[in-house]
Formats: C-alpha cells, sequence, structure tokens
C-alpha cells in the first residue's frame, strides 16, 4: 500500500481514534517539524509525546552528538534501536523518530511489527530542511546535527532515506508551507477520516510484498 498525500486542514472536532490504535510515530528527515508537529499532537490527543533522541539520551547520559563522537554512529544506531524498541512499548504516545532511523532494517521491522502503531511521514524538500535545521543550530549550538557536517553528504543521506520514509508510512504529509499547528491538526484529521480500524494482532504500517 502506498503513502497516501492528503489535504492539509485544520480538524473541526476533538477526533475519536479507533480503540487499537496506541501510538502515532512521525518519520521524516531532520527538520521536518517531528518534535513541533508530535507535541502539538500529543496535546490535542491527551497522550505523551516522546523524541527518540532525547529517549536516547535520557538512556545514555549522553547527547547524540557526545555519542557519535565518542561511539561511531555503528553505535549509536545499536543503542538507537535499543530505544525504540523500548518507546514502542508505550501506549498513548506520541512518537517522534530520528531522521536516520527508518534506514536500519531492525528498526523498520520494528515500526512494521509492533500492533497498534501507524507512522505518519512529514515531508518537505531537502533544501527547506537544511535551511530549517542550520537555522536551528545557529539560535542553539548545542542543537548541531552531526550528519549535516557535509552538505553534500547531507543530500546523500536524504536521497537514501526518502524511500524508507515513503515506504514504511501509512500516510505523508507535506510541511513545506504549513506551520506545526496546521500540520497538527491535519493529522488529527486524517486519523479520524482514514486510519483503519485495527485489529489487536496489526500494525499499521502497510503490508510489503
Amino acid at each position: 500500500m502506498n503513502a497516501a498525500q492528503v489535504e492539509l486542514a485544520p480538524a473541526a472536532v476533538q477526533p475519536t481514534l479507533p480503540t487499537t490504535l496506541h501510538r502515532i510515530v512521525l518519520t521524516g528527515f531532520m527538520g521536518a517539524g517531528k518534535t513541533t508537529v508530535g507535541r502539538l499532537l500529543a496535546e490535542s490527543l491527551g497522550w505523551d509525546f516522546l523524541d527518540l533522541d532525547a529517549h536516547i539520551e535520557q538512556r545514555t547520559g549522553a547527547t547524540v552528538p557526545q555519542l557519535f563522537e565518542r561511539h561511531g554512529e555503528p553505535r549509536f544506531r545499536q543503542l538507537e534501536s535499543s530505544a525504540l524498541a523500548n518507546a514502542l512499548g508505550r501506549k498513548n504516545t506520541v512518537l517522534a523518530l530520528g531522521g536516520g532511523t527508518p534506514e536500519q532494517l531492525t528498526n523498520r521491522l520494528l515500526l512494521e511489527q509492533t500492533p497498534g502503531t501507524i507512522v505518519i511521514f512529514l515531508d518537505a524538500p531537502f533544501e527547506t530542511l537544511f535551511d530549517r535545521c542550520m537555522l536551528q543550530s545557529f539560535a542553539s549550538p548545542e542543537n548541531i546535527r552531526p550528519v549535516l557536517a557535509s552538505p553534500d553528504q547531507a543530500r546523500q543521506r536524504f536521497d537514501q532515506r526518502q524511500p524508507h520514509f515513503r515506504r514504511l508510512a501509512r500516510h505523508t504529509l507535506s510541511t513545506l508551507e504549513t506551520s506545526p499547528a496546521e500540520s497538527s491538526s491535519a493529522i488529527l484529521r486524517l486519523l479520524v477520516t482514514s486510519a483503519p480500524h485495527l485489529h489487536p494482532t496489526q500494525s499499521a504500517c502497510p503490508t510489503k510484498e
């Protein structure tokens, strides 16, 4: 099943979600708005919000840049998979993934096979996302992202990750010209109008051939 592109529009009423939907996962490249949109979405639902990178930092006692510097990316990805498995054990949670989380097969399988989970891809062009990340880094130097050190390598990562984002997600939303509040409202509307009534033993991720 291909990811569906939907029109962004504010939700008119408080949503009533399928009773078997326990967690909403936001994926996308860095700068797509996963954390900001996720917080607003969780607040609207009365759910918990969890940023996976922050969860890793809490579990390890080190920042993501520190983990990259001290242990390298392969070890960071192992820590990320462990943190993801822990996060997916929670219910009534909006989870914002790291930009590289879907690159790992282990992580994709966790997301696809965890019942009551729906994945939404927040999309925007690379140039827009790169500029957003740079602005965030200038405003808060502690938010500097290691994988953006080289623009060319960052673009390559973006191109590599796009297929994973699209295949993993049930729905795709563009955040190019919308505010976080508009994106959050659109997701609420989408879940009410088109989210499937999940069977307790099924994930909301599309079935792969």
